[in-house]
């Protein structure tokens, strides 16, 4: 009787475990898209310091972003990979906090942008502006 009862509560005990596992997973997907969503704020707030006539500078930034992008969904692909259903309940949290920790560089400003030197500024094609005498030239 004392045998199948000790059964019975550890056959009912592993869906707790399996649980855990889940709302860990569940947990780290939630800080991930944080993640993602305070990313791609970020970006959209360093994109409007470009000039809006400035098309290489925001094609550059575009492909930095985009690349900054790719790095952290990879980065949390594989932590979402590696939650494993062994690890003792006492460990999870720390498992959390790594994982934060390693999408921190990713989410993060790198610093400051330093502005490339421009190119001067040049007059639209058109007529002359200012002060000048078009001369005709004999044909």
């Amino acid at each position: 009787m004392m045998r199948t009862l000790a059964i019975l509560l550890a056959i009912l005990a592993i869906p707790v475990f399996a649980q855990d596992q889940g709302i860990q997973r569940e947990m780290m997907l939630r800080q991930q898209n944080t993640d993602a969503f305070q990313l791609q704020l970020r970006q959209s707030q360093d994109r409007l310091q470009i000039a809006p006539g400035d098309l290489r500078r925001q094609q550059e930034f575009d492909a930095r972003q985009f690349s900054e992008r790719q790095r952290l969904e990879n980065v949390s692909d594989r932590q979402l990979r590696e939650v494993r259903a062994d690890t003792p309940q006492e460990l999870r949290p720390y498992e959390l906090q790594k994982a934060a920790d390693e999408r921190r560089p990713y989410v993060l400003p790198l610093g400051k942008i330093i502005p490339k030197p421009d190119d001067p500024v040049r007059p639209l094609p058109g007529l002359p502006k200012g002060n000048v005498d078009v001369i005709e030239a004999p044909r």
